[in-house]
Parts: C-alpha cells; structure tokens; sequence
C-alpha cells in the first residue's frame, strides 16, 4: 500500500482512575475526522492494557491523556513496556493538565509531544501526519 494510501493508526488512553475523558472524546473524534483510524480505549486503562491494546491493534501511535497529575509516572511506565515489547517505534503523544516544568523530562522519556489546554485538535492531527510519516519513511513502510 502506498503511503499516501495508508491510513495513520492511533490509540488514544486514558491511564488511571481519572474519570473524565471529555477531552480524549474530542481528540479522538477529531483524528477520526480527519481520515485517521481510532481506537479508543475507554477509561482506567493500565499502562500494560494501554500497550497492549496499541500492539494488538498495530497502532502507529497512542495518546495519553491524563488529568490527574500523574503523567510521569504513567508516560514512563508506557514507554517502558512498549521498549520491553520491541514497539518503542510507536509514537507516544499526550495532552491534558501537565505543568510546563514536566515537559522536558516527558521529551527525554521519549514522548513526542503533549497538547495542554487550548491546543487545537488541527495541530495534534498535523503532528501525527509529520510524525508517522517520518516514521513510515524511516522504516522504509508505505
């Protein structure tokens, strides 16, 4: 299948016992509205769920989105079980409340982005196709 053919595979989470997924809701709808295909994962998701869901579902990404303050310890628990599972080449994005300072110590996790409040669902959807692509390019896929 030609790249340009090939649809961008994303799994959105929400890890924890946060209960609000109003904003995953959106973003996962808005990447489905622009030609993405999207598994949602519903709420109190695992890190081990997470990964394996995005495995099973041969994802090209997963977003995590986490409002209850504990993004780090569920974006590292995220990458390490996708580097244990050989799937570290799954783009690994986030959004929801997480302080600025947290940012750098996400991007040496290897968390490709995170979206915070009043980040538009335009410009998760143009990372995604920038950063899959690249993926995809660099893989030698599509």
């Amino acid at each position: 299948m030609a790249m340009e053919d090939r649809r961008i595979r994303v799994l959105i989470a929400k890890p924890g016992m946060d209960g609000h997924d109003r904003g995953a809701k959106v973003v996962a709808r808005a990447l489905r509205d622009a030609g993405m295909e999207v598994v949602y994962t519903g709420l109190r998701q695992t890190a081990e769920m997470i990964v394996n869901a995005a495995v099973q579902e041969d994802v090209d990404a997963i977003g995590l989105s986490v409002l209850s303050g504990a993004h780090m310890h569920y974006f590292r628990e995220v990458m390490a079980l996708l580097k244990d599972k050989g799937a570290q080449d799954i783009i690994v994005f986030g959004g929801g409340i997480i302080p600025d300072q947290d940012l750098p110590q996400l991007e040496e996790l290897g968390v490709g982005r995170v979206f915070t409040p009043g980040a538009s669902t335009e410009d998760a959807a143009g990372y995604l196709r920038e950063a899959v692509t690249q993926r995809w390019q660099a893989q030698g896929e599509g």
